[in-house]
């Protein structure tokens, strides 16, 4: 157990905690839940800045990293689709995205394969515009116009960003011997 991996345990904490701040507030606006939200995503940026930095890497934090953002994200947009924030259609093609990235994953897994997608700009920037929509649509601000603009913007870039990690993906051959 290293840093990066009990930040990326703590992510998984804070689900049930976002939970909590969406449904707790009777507001329009969602200040709590988007403010834990936004520590989930920094301390997802730290986790991987100190995993690299530190050498730190870890096959557990190699799997649990993104299984802690694909349940926040899962918890994210079904209380936006719940409470009519958010069209069923985008969150539906962004949840499709996300299942499908976890389907490849565990199909290559069981074929003694780990997936790994290079990092890439396009990648970042999707993960940056999705937060940055999340915000509007937390917030419910500027306009509904607006927002749901912002919407179908990152569904956009999100399968643009996931079809050239598709691309540039390695397989690496994880067999091990069982004695």
């Amino acid at each position: 157990m290293n840093l990066p991996n009990t930040l990326t345990l703590f992510r998984f904490v804070l689900i049930p905690l976002y939970l909590w701040a969406f449904y707790a507030t009777a507001s329009e606006h969602k200040v709590g839940a988007l403010l834990i939200l936004l520590v989930a995503g920094a301390t997802d940026v730290l986790d991987g800045y100190l995993a690299r930095r530190r050498h730190q890497t870890t096959q557990a934090g190699q799997l649990l990293d993104p299984l802690a953002d694909k349940c926040m994200m899962l918890a994210v947009f079904f209380t936006l689709i719940e409470s009519d924030r958010v069209p069923l259609l985008v969150a539906g093609l962004l949840l499709l995205r996300d299942a499908s990235m976890i389907l490849g994953g565990t199909f290559f897994y069981f074929q003694g394969k780990r997936a790994v997608p290079k990092a890439n700009r396009w990648g970042k920037a999707s993960t940056v515009c999705y937060y940055i929509t999340i915000c509007a649509v937390m917030l419910a601000w500027p306009s509904p116009d607006v927002v749901l603009g912002m919407l179908w913007f990152t569904v956009i870039l999100s399968y643009v960003a996931m079809l050239i990690y598709l691309v540039n993906m390695e397989l690496i051959d994880v067999r091990r011997r069982v004695l």
